[in-house]
């Protein structure tokens, strides 16, 4: 059974550890409400004693005693909203770490939902934290005393305290009810249309030469409208009882006013009190007014809590195990089947096969084999539905992926480079050492390419594949994957988009790997490649057909011993 720590998310975590901020933003908010008894107190000498004897050193010496007490409560809240801005700061670096990690996670076992959506609701809660609207939830508990101190003036100044606040608390009531589906439905409707804008822009150049621009528009606008009528429908409706609880709220003191002239004509009550109690009274609705006010923030950040909550929750981070020691390159799959997200048919169904330090394994089959599927499920990429992928005898699963990264290389069919220096891209963006990046370079067959560039090696991809080609960018994530110490590499169709000088730089990479004991996982179907390998591994509709040394499978092939079934590509 899981216990309590367990089973909170790490915004709940985020939370609890700044608790003792919240602790002294409490302690803040308990003196400066005391002060803010000052006005009324000072309005209460001011009458019943100064003006009837007329004494100005009296006076003066009020006037210097609230002068001095005005400049404390203002220092005092000065502290706290500085205390509340670092609460916001806080929970941001508690939470960004394990945040990117999760975004990583689902964007994996969720193609299609790689938004950066979290990020934007990470700084959304911590600008609402930072604000002011959280100090109505600090002075809202002394609404209370304020309404007993009314009543000590007189019962009848306390019963209309209580009629107001509760009016002003009935239109706080309200505006929740009229705006929080909205409110909620804007912010869905504001994502989706963030998110399809995003994903037109990554395919920009189709667009643009298909001429779909006009199109995409307009379905995106049409979106975005839906996201501004909900939003402006929730604005109006907050608006309306914003205003009404201000006008409200000054309604009230001004008739809290005519109440007490009331009183005291007929002696129930000093001047004093009168002014004292119209004072007090504003001050006890302020927090219910502010809350009013800041409501469509906090919707907002709930908003937001909620999706950072069911994210971490559906991704939380991965606990710390025990470091394993550095990888031979020893490969295995036991019964490996994997249905990729978000499908329902498995595309690898009961793989089995082993590999031994140093091999290379060429993986050949038709479009739709689940040749991709395979790979990914190597690299630990996606769960598997049943059996285990080995590395060295241990779980692909249970390796620290930070860890073992640094001995995988991994070249996918669609190279994507990142925003960063050529070097930087192919050093992985970690510590950068010149000479595993030219060595890496090199063995790529990519070092005299990137000198022709305009600043070599310290050219800058701006956009991530800005200003190269399908062969360079795939040339430049070879080198990548080869960068460092290696022990595995897996190249998915490495030489899709290579000319004949790029497929001889892949040979001699592979023979160097081979020569450095490094097992290579490779998927290819040009038959230069496949003379490098020492086994093949025949699929078709996700099984395996045939798996062995190189020439007895291609001979089994050949000799219709083994038949593959062409398929959509995978």
């Amino acid at each position: 059974m899981r216990n309590q720590e367990t089973e909170k998310t790490e915004v709940q975590k985020a939370l609890l550890s700044v608790k003792h901020s919240f602790v002294s933003i409490g302690v803040f908010s308990f003196f400066i409400n005391i002060l803010m008894l000052v006005p009324a107190l000072y309005m209460l000498q001011v009458y019943d004693r100064v003006v009837t004897s007329r004494s100005e050193e009296t006076l003066i010496m009020l006037t210097l005693i609230v002068v001095w007490l005005f400049m404390t409560m203002g220092f005092l809240e000065f502290i706290r909203a500085r205390i509340l801005i670092r609460v916001g700061n806080r929970l941001d670096q508690y939470l960004n770490v394990n945040l990117f990690a999760s975004m990583f996670s689902r964007s994996v076992k969720e193609p299609g939902k790689d938004s950066a959506q979290p990020i934007n609701d990470m700084n959304n809660l911590r600008q609402y934290m930072a604000g002011n609207g959280p100090f109505a939830f600090f002075d809202a508990p002394w609404l209370p005393i304020y309404i007993g101190i009314l009543f000590l003036f007189d019962p009848l100044f306390g019963i209309f305290g209580i009629v107001a606040a509760l009016t002003l608390f009935t239109i706080a009531v309200l505006n929740e009810r009229s705006t929080k589906k909205l409110l909620e439905e804007s912010n869905g409707e504001s994502l989706m249309s963030v998110n399809y804008a995003s994903s037109c822009l990554k395919n920009a150049e189709v667009v643009s030469a298909m001429g779909m621009e006009s199109n995409l528009k307009d379905r995106w606008l049409q979106r975005h409208l839906g996201f501004l009528k909900k939003q402006s429908d929730a604005s109006d409706r907050a608006s309306i009882y914003s205003n009404i609880s201000k006008n409200l709220r000054l309604m009230f003191q001004s008739l809290i006013l005519g109440l007490g002239a009331w009183l005291a004509i007929n002696n129930e009550i000093t001047p004093g009190m009168m002014i004292a109690g119209s004072i007090i009274l504003g001050r006890a609705l302020a927090p219910l007014d502010l809350l009013i006010g800041s409501w469509k923030g906090f919707g907002s950040a709930r908003s937001a809590y909620k999706r950072l909550s069911e994210l971490f929750e559906a991704y939380p981070p991965k606990p710390e195990t025990m470091a394993l020691p550095d990888p031979e390159g020893h490969l295995s799959c036991e019964g490996v089947m994997v249905v990729p997200p978000g499908a329902q048919a498995p595309s690898v169904k009961g793989v089995t096969f082993a590999l031994n330090r140093g091999e290379i394994l060429a993986v050949v089959g038709p479009s739709a084999a689940g040749k991709s599927s395979l790979v990914r499920a190597l690299l630990g990429v996606w769960p598997l539905l049943a059996g285990k992928v080995r590395l060295d005898g241990a779980d692909i699963h249970t390796w620290d992926k930070n860890h073992l990264g640094q001995y995988i290389g991994y070249l996918p069919q669609d190279i994507e480079l990142f925003s960063g220096t050529i070097s930087e891209n192919i050093s992985r963006f970690g510590q950068l050492d010149p000479d595993w990046v030219v060595r890496a370079a090199k063995m790529a067959g990519v070092h005299e390419m990137i000198l022709r560039l305009p600043q070599g090696y310290d050219t800058v991809l701006a956009s991530g594949n800005a200003g190269l080609s399908g062969g360079q960018r795939q040339r430049i994530g070879l080198a990548r994957a080869l960068y460092g110490n290696p022990k595995l590499v897996i190249l998915d169709e490495p030489n899709s988009n290579l000319d004949e000088q790029g497929e001889k730089a892949l040979s001699d990479a592979l023979t160097q790997l081979k020569d450095k004991g490094v097992t290579v996982v490779l998927i290819s179907h040009r038959k230069q490649v496949l003379k490098l390998a020492d086994k093949v591994l025949l699929m078709a509709q996700g099984e395996l057909k045939g798996f062995g040394e190189r020439d007895e499978v291609l001979l089994a092939l050949q000799n219709g011993q083994i038949s593959l079934t062409n398929q959509n590509r995978s």
